[in-house]
């Protein structure tokens, strides 16, 4: 028997449905600190040395932190072509949105402490903000959007026609989202400063992280009342072979009220997720409050990874549901590529996801510690 057969289509399929959650958490996780870091540069930093702390605490680690988006676009590239080609188009300017400034942001870091002007720097400031802002919100954006079905369909040969418009994103409940996201975020950032800084700056996070962990709580809890009273899911009413061709159109697909909420009630263990979510943000503003600095900082991350879950949790099987045509709604099985691609990719991320994961620990390790102050002010051990 061929090696790939060995593991089923069916198996492969869900397998790598797995991997992107978890690759979708794990940049969350990890860069998530990075943009809320940038969102309060202005605010918990009020100097040029605070602000060069907070900068210096995110120096080291953001390009690393920044892999786990290129490896999850890739790999949905890769494993789930069809969401790739509908999202990327569909998204496209949203995309450019977010795109701009991640671009934006090494280039903030880098040239931001070259001039002594404070103008200069005060630019510089602003923009890091924006690159913090932006792709934070559309991030959430994106998610309630997702929730409510993306305005495409399917011909019979496959091609794709989106009929949606960059301001039709912005609605109501992907605001709702959007806001989740901020908040979430800001959260972490703060989290991440009240360990890395000291001093105003990590006193300032810490005040603004208890906020933004209320309303973490608040703004999560209300967007879940909403998807359940407002907004209607998707439901597969046809049998949906799993192991078979990847043609979303052999299905049938209905749209109906509380739809998103099946999974849960079919599975109660699944509560975890939206639990983790709501007793994170809660344990992350008790850390803060204590000082635990530590405890703020895990339970802020398990916060995002039970936000992340709990949407995941929701849809499944669904990856990408249509409110123009639901029978073309992609879903884990039927949108996904070859099975001997699957294995391949699989093969590969089983050698690569450990070394990066490796190497990225060490760079931690070697980079811990607070970030010194009297260090950058005597230009001793750091870059920015």
């Amino acid at each position: 028997m061929i090696l790939h057969e060995l593991i089923t289509y069916e198996t492969l399929r869900f397998i790598w449905w797995l991997l992107i959650g978890v690759l979708l958490v794990g940049f969350a996780v990890t860069d998530g600190f990075d943009l809320g870091a940038n969102m309060l540069l202005p605010f918990a930093g009020r100097t040029d040395l605070e602000r060069r702390v907070i900068i210096n605490s995110i120096g080291p680690v953001w390009e690393g932190n920044q892999v786990w988006l290129i490896v999850g676009g890739a790999a949905l590239f890769a494993a789930w072509p069809q969401l790739y080609a509908v999202s990327f188009s569909g998204f496209y300017l949203a995309m450019f949105a977010v795109l701009v400034p991640l671009i934006l942001r090494p280039v903030a870091i880098k040239f931001r402490s070259k001039h002594e002007d404070a103008a200069w720097r005060a630019r510089w400031d602003w923009t890091l903000f924006v690159t913090g802002l932006v792709p934070a919100l559309i991030f959430g954006v994106a998610v309630g959007n997702v929730l409510q079905g993306v305005p495409f369909r399917l011909a019979p040969d496959m091609r794709i026609f989106y009929e949606g418009s960059f301001f039709g994103l912005l609605n109501p409940f992907a605001l709702l989202c959007g806001l989740v996201s901020l908040a979430m975020l800001a959260m972490h950032g703060s989290a991440w400063l009240q360990l890395k800084a000291a001093g105003p700056v990590a006193a300032r996070a810490r005040s603004y992280g208890s906020v933004a962990a209320l309303l973490t709580l608040v703004l999560y809890a209300l967007a879940g009342l909403v998807l359940w009273s407002w907004i209607d899911g998707y439901r597969v009413t046809s049998a949906l072979p799993t192991g078979g061709p990847s043609n979303p159109l052999l299905k049938t697909v209905a749209h109906q009220p509380g739809a998103w909420f099946v999974n849960y009630a079919a599975h109660p263990w699944l509560w975890i997720a939206p639990g983790l979510g709501l007793a994170g943000a809660l344990l992350a503003f008790l850390g803060m409050r204590m000082r635990r600095e530590g405890m703020a900082l895990l339970a802020s991350a398990l916060a995002i990874a039970g936000i992340i879950l709990s949407v995941g949790a929701s849809m499944f099987p669904f990856i990408l549901p249509s409110s123009l045509d639901p029978r073309a709604s992609l879903t884990v099985w039927d949108s996904s590529s070859s099975h001997l691609t699957l294995f391949i990719m699989l093969v590969v991320s089983a050698i690569f996801i450990p070394i990066i994961v490796a190497y990225t620990s060490w760079v931690y390790k070697v980079m811990w510690g607070k970030v010194d102050a009297d260090a950058i002010r005597d230009e001793r051990g750091h870059a920015y």
